[in-house]
């Protein structure tokens, strides 16, 4: 099997769940946070659907200086929506690489300084998959300290049983 056969499943796999979450959100809802230095519902859905263009950037770049680098900030469910489906259409084609390019060094620089550097493989599933049930997960807690029903993921959720 090659890489790319594994990796895009998943992708849009985790792109399908996290569509399913962004729905959930309530307009009236997208400022609310709950603690000061958590990110704003809005926030938090904007980074969900950047996530993608990460994979994006990874496979068609050899590093990413965060220098300068302001988050998305869209307004409405259905603005952040089209942006985690665009990012995700240019992700899937991104990663219709051959298996040589995974292995390929990436690294992550703010300025002169180094954040990490590894295999371009290991970015896409340490640094980039990994955050999409992690901040999903946040999104349920925020959804749960609503009242907000929490969508399914791997399995049903206590409000989807």
């Amino acid at each position: 099997m090659k890489i790319q056969e594994f990796l895009i499943p998943q992708l849009k796999q985790e792109v399908a769940l996290t569509e399913k979450f962004l729905k959930r959100i309530p307009e009236d809802k997208m400022s609310w946070k709950p603690h000061e230095k958590s990110m704003s519902m809005q926030q938090l859905a904007n980074h969900l659907a950047e996530i993608p263009g990460w994979i994006t950037g990874t496979m068609e770049a050899g590093e990413w200086d965060l220098t300068g680098y302001e988050a998305p900030n869209k307004m409405t469910v259905s603005e952040i929506v089209a942006d985690l489906k665009d990012n995700a259409a240019a992700a899937e084609k991104a990663l219709e690489k051959p298996d040589e390019e995974y292995f390929k060094t990436w690294k992550m620089t703010k300025g002169e300084e180094t954040v990490f550097e590894m295999p371009k493989l290991q970015t896409l599933q340490t640094v980039v998959m990994n955050q999409f049930p992690h901040h999903r997960a946040q999104l349920g807690v925020y959804f749960r300290l609503l009242d907000i029903s929490v969508p399914s993921s791997y399995g049903p959720s206590a409000d989807e049983q």
